[in-house]
């Protein structure tokens, strides 16, 4: 189970475990919720992630394409270098706002 705050209409969601097939579901489910009970915009942190597989991209990849029908932006924070530079490779940068953690 994610840990979800709202704050000033902003979604943010933390899942604090590897964003994989295993747990794609549920995260997804988590994250439909968020976006239909806040108006603003979404931030993924992923403080304590270490891997992103696939599926887990393709979640991430889906929420923006929902939140982009919105007219809201996705934002994914505090990402570990080696899932930065994965982002980065495959251009999701371009898309919507990737932070790494510092």
């Amino acid at each position: 189970m994610s840990e979800i705050i709202k704050k000033d209409g902003q979604g943010i969601i933390r899942p604090g475990r590897d964003v994989v097939a295993s747990m794609a579901n549920e995260f997804k489910s988590e994250i439909n919720t968020l976006i239909q009970e806040s108006s603003g915009d979404i931030v993924i942190d992923l403080k304590g992630v270490e891997m992103v597989d696939s599926v887990g991209i393709g979640v991430i990849i889906a929420t923006h394409n929902s939140l982009n029908r919105l007219g809201r932006k996705l934002k994914v924070t505090n990402i570990s270098k080696d899932i930065y530079g994965l982002f980065s490779t495959m251009r999701l940068d371009r898309h919507f706002t990737v932070e790494k953690a510092e």
